[in-house]
């Protein structure tokens, strides 16, 4: 053996002789180079993996790959989510002097309060409640089903029956991604955000383009915010008066709605502001923590109700002639969706589909009834008459703009919408509007020209945005797409001048004829207009985003450099590891090696249509059940019916099970599962049985783990203190999950002291033994390697014992009730794969499977089953499918740094963390023989071929995803999937890398 090991040393693969290195070290400098010099230094960096006596030839391949895949994620990351470019240019009053619309422009103008058009409303009250469904607003007899969450803001749903032209209730769609910083960010600026800004929902930055509220600010409008602090970090100097709240402690569900509150009655009395904003929180932490078919949402909707019908009570009684709100105006909007689980980003209906409602304390005239949609109507549950509209949140920075009479923000896009402007009474007065210069006019004819100039100014804006973004952005717009809206803009302002002349038909009493005609020729107009607007939200839509197409390219470029070392890495390892088994000589089993590559190609190619990431979860556990079948029909063929396949297929189904219900957006929470298992047994919700089974069982499942990790380390002979440091402390830690659980139960009741002890005290002890563990079992490993008695299959074996149970209560406990199940499925699955790997071990004359002494699809078998078990434990890959809640268990209060680790771990922990830190387990619980424990490097080159194999699976995937929005990157959902799902597999692919190189410290 040791012959053998000195011949690998002098015949290093691929040599380079000392001028070619110092030629490479030279070409590393210039770029166009570095590619190719990288990939001949990492050749000489493999060629030392021979010696198997030095730990830290195993392990600089592993931080070399790592190297290469953050170089190319951060190249391919810079290409792909770049941010559109945001323009310096400011809307000013006096921009106006260069638009082709009228009304005439003189001194006066402004003297009138008059800056692009005459406000229309004198104090604007903006009332958000954040992640408001379209189905918490309109009336259920719009719906196939009534939900108990539908009819509970009843005052909204009266106001917009009987109070005629006044109140109305708007659909609202808002772009996709719906994150709560991005939707802000859309509806003050009139832009579409881009994906990018999902990174910064956590701590926004300030909004450095022109925006409504920077307009407010600058034209002398008084603005006061109250409620979410996101408002204050997106324009931190904009606000004469604020009142904000942390909102990223998403299980405190009342105490932003409570300063709101505290504030929002007593302003409306006053005449310090404007603009007022109310940011409440309550429905969307509702929906994150319980789900939308829950108690506390339910709660939260009808307190909405009792306030909004104090807010409307206020302004009703203040709304008389030269009382404060004899002008003003109220909206009640939500800026996005939510699934009926509570969760939001991404683009499905139920996340993009949020409501508005507006009402005018000014009656507008009868008929503005005629601009109104009546094709939506149906009767509310009191038999009263209720329409319904469709408004896109891209055009509310353009409307509240032309209402409060302030420039449209410079890169707004939107449409200033005609049903929402037509609810202001002054709007319909052509006189006052300075738009009227007919003297017979009809009201709809004064008000449809004083919308067809409003139209006229949001065009003119649009097209000078437009103009400039194509002229000082680095790629632009398409020149086709260009050219036809440049020709669009071109016939409606050709028609202008003669719909400007021909309007005023009536002004001598020509015939009712004549007014129809002028009213068309009119509409005409505002059809021309709309059309350019509609072309242009359509192109920014679809070629928004500029690609870095070279950067693209580089990581890509980088991305097949790796996967060409990482496969140079495995093929010396597996020299250094057939070298050992030469005595025996080598039975190829070129099947299992075919099977590995077709399973991983199949499901990376599965990435290119949207269709089967939606479906991932299913396509992996597809693909894991396969790999059970062939096992079993290995095993029929050889005459050994085994029934650890058998276990491994039940164990298949019951994922699948868990993924139908427990992946779903359309299932709530994590306990989908037990309600639907045991509605079959006929047991209900609210059922005596079905709460105490619910409360129950996750702790008899918690208490088989304790169990099965007392049976492992019980019989360890050596690190005897470090074996009952971590039996005592997984023990107690996990008898204070079983104690937070019961104290958050409702079988029990207790005191609010205990009730804390059990919900913030429990986890954080947790944690800190977890963390405990973890230290003590490095310090143990450390020390460890000096016990020359201890064979390395035994240390390795003790060390993934300890090192899962030090991680194992943290990620139980922020897993839930679930969390017990999981890892019951994880440890069986893994032992039903190793079970199998020793059947064919022992079937093989030579140990080796596929020319390979570590069979390739048993790793592949346990990524698939770490891809299973992230589904199966209600995660996928969108920023919707977070579990936000798993952040907060222990804690109240939010801090970026502490939830955003223990988000992490939730995340990652029975996907990532514990797969990889128990790979160990392929090549110590197997049959040995004498002669392979004594020889200590055979067992760490074995690792190191697991490790390279595991990682570079993760990295094919990773290199599909991203060939995936290479191609798609004009997708319709590419930012609202394919990005997502990139961003998860890069991060993915880091982590895997990140945790293989300390694993490697930690066991070699």
């Amino acid at each position: 053996m040791q012959t053998i090991i000195i011949k690998l040393e002098m015949n290093p693969l691929f040599p380079l002789r000392r001028e070619e290195a110092n030629a490479d070290d030279r070409a590393i400098r210039s770029p166009s180079r570095f590619g190719v010099s990288l990939l001949r230094l990492s050749v000489c960096v493999f060629a030392s993996m021979a010696p198997m006596g030095s730990k830290w030839a195993l392990i600089r391949p592993f931080f070399l790959i790592l190297l290469l895949h953050s170089l190319a994620i951060y190249l391919f990351t810079r290409g792909f989510l770049l941010t559109r470019t945001e323009l310096s240019a400011y809307s000013r009053c006096s921009d106006l002097s260069h638009s082709p619309c009228s009304p005439v422009h003189n001194s006066s103008s402004h003297d009138d309060g008059r800056c692009w058009t005459k406000p229309a409303v004198d104090r604007l009250v903006i009332i958000i409640l954040d992640a408001l469904r379209f189905d918490f607003l309109a009336p259920s007899s719009f719906f196939a089903d009534a939900k108990p969450w539908m009819d509970k803001l009843r005052v909204l749903q009266k106001l917009a029956s009987g109070e005629g032209s006044s109140a109305r209730i708007f659909k609202a769609i808002a772009d996709p991604p719906t994150t709560s910083l991005q939707r802000l960010k859309g509806l003050t600026t009139g832009g579409l955000p881009t994906f990018i800004d999902v990174g910064n929902s956590f701590g926004a930055p300030a909004i450095v383009e022109d925006n409504l509220i920077y307009q407010l600010n600058k034209n002398g409008k008084r603005v006061l915010m109250m409620g979410d602090d996101t408002w204050l970090q997106l324009f931190p100097d904009h606000f004469n008066k604020s009142y904000p709240y942390p909102s990223f402690d998403v299980k405190d569900l009342d105490t932003v709605d409570n300063g709101v509150m505290e504030h929002l009655l007593p302003s409306l009395y006053k005449d310090d502001w404007d603009v007022l904003i109310a940011h409440f929180l309550g429905v969307d932490h509702a929906g994150h923590i319980f789900g939308v078919d829950s108690t506390p949402m339910i709660q939260k909707l009808e307190q909405y109700n009792s306030i909004l019908e104090k807010v409307v009570d206020v302004l009703k009684s203040q709304s008389g002639p030269s009382r404060p709100h004899e002008n003003s105006f109220l909206l009640v909007m939500g800026d996005h969706g939510q699934t009926l689980n509570g969760d939001h980003g991404g683009g499905t209906p139920e996340e993009v589909e949020t409501s508005l409602f507006a009402m005018s304390f000014r009656s507008p005239p009868a008929s503005s009834l005629s601009i109104l949609d009546m094709n939506s109507c149906k009767l509310d549950l009191d038999g009263e008459k209720i329409c319904i509209s469709t408004i896109q949140q891209l055009d509310f920075a353009a409307t509240v703009a032309a209402l409060l009479g302030i420039p449209i923000p410079f890169g707004s896009i939107g449409r200033v919408n005609p049903e929402l402007y037509a609810l202001s009474a002054p709007t319909w007065d052509g006189q006052k509007m300075g738009t009227n210069n007919c003297k017979s006019r009809s009201n709809l004819e004064a008000w449809m020209q004083n919308y067809a100039n409003t139209l006229c100014l949001n065009c003119w804006q649009v097209k000078r945005f437009i103009d400039l973004y194509s002229a000082t952005s680095v790629i632009g717009l398409p020149s086709e797409d260009l050219h036809h809206v440049a020709e669009l803009y071109a016939q409606a302002q050709t028609s202008w001048s003669n719909t400007k002349t021909s309007a005023c038909l009536s002004e001598n009493g020509i015939s009712n004829e004549a007014q129809d005609s002028s009213a068309s020729i009119l509409q005409l107009q505002i059809n021309a207009y709309s059309n350019f607007l509609e072309s242009v939200a359509k192109l920014a839509r679809s070629a928004w985003t500029e690609f870095d197409l070279i950067l693209m390219a580089t990581g890509i470029g980088f991305m097949l450099v790796s996967l060409s070392i990482h496969l140079f890495a495995i093929g010396r390892a597996n020299i250094a590891c057939r070298s050992y088994y030469a005595v025996s000589g080598i039975s190829a089993f070129p099947f299992s090696l075919f099977t590995a590559f077709l399973l991983v190609i199949i499901r990376a190619a599965s990435f290119l249509s949207n269709s089967y990431i939606l479906m991932e979860g299913r396509v992996a556990n597809f693909l894991l059940a396969t790999t059970g079948i062939l096992n079993l029909r290995c095993s029929v063929r050889n005459g050994k019916f085994s029934k650890d396949e058998f276990f491994f297929l039940l164990i298949n189904i019951i994922i699948r099970y868990g993924i139908e219900f427990g992946m779903s957006k359309q299932t709530v929470g994590s306990t989908s599962l037990n309600t639907q298992s045991l509605n079959i047994l006929g047991i209900y919700e609210g059922h005596p049985l079905w709460m105490m089974l619910l409360e129950m069982l996750p702790v008899i499942m918690l208490s088989l783990l304790a169990i099965l990790l007392y049976k492992c380390t019980l019989g360890i002979s050596c690190w005897r203190y470090l074996k009952y440091l971590l039996i005592t402390g997984t023990i107690v830690s996990y008898m204070l999950i079983s104690v937070h659980w019961v104290l958050e139960s409702k079988l029990i009741a207790l005191s609010m002291v205990i009730q804390d002890i059990g919900r913030n005290l429990a986890p954080r002890i947790v944690y800190a033994v977890g963390l405990g563990l973890l230290i003590s079992s490095v310090l143990s490993r450390i020390l460890g390697q000096k016990d020359r008695n201890l064979n390395s299959i035994a240390s390795l074996t003790i060390s993934t014992i300890s090192m899962l149970s030090s991680w194992s209560p943290a990620i139980l406990i922020l897993l839930g009730r679930q969390g017990p199940f999981v890892g019951l499925i994880c440890i069986i699955g893994a032992w039903c794969i190793i079970r199998s790997k020793n059947e064919e071990q022992i079937n093989s004359k030579s140990g080796t499977s596929g020319g390979f002494v570590i069979s390739p699809i048993h790793v592949t078998q346990w990524n698939l089953l770490a891809v299973c078990l992230f589904f199966y434990s209600g995660h996928w890959c969108t920023f919707d499918g977070l579990r936000y809640g798993a952040a907060f268990i222990g804690f109240d209060h939010f801090n970026i740094i502490r939830q955003g680790i223990l988000l992490a771990i939730d995340t990652f922990g029975v996907s990532h963390i514990v797969p990889i830190l128990s790979l160990p387990f392929l090549v110590t619980l197997h049959s040995q023989n004498s002669e392979e424990n004594k020889a200590k490097g055979i067992v760490f080159v074995k690792l190191t071929q697991v490790f390279l194999i595991y990682g570079l699976i993760t990295s094919v995937t990773t290199m599909f995803a991203i060939i995936c929005v290479t191609i798609h990157r004009r997708h319709l959902m590419v930012w609202g999937l394919f990005a997502p799902k990139y961003v998860f597999d890069a991060l993915s692919l880091l982590l895997t890398d990140v945790l293989i190189c300390l694993a490697s410290l930690y066991y070699y």
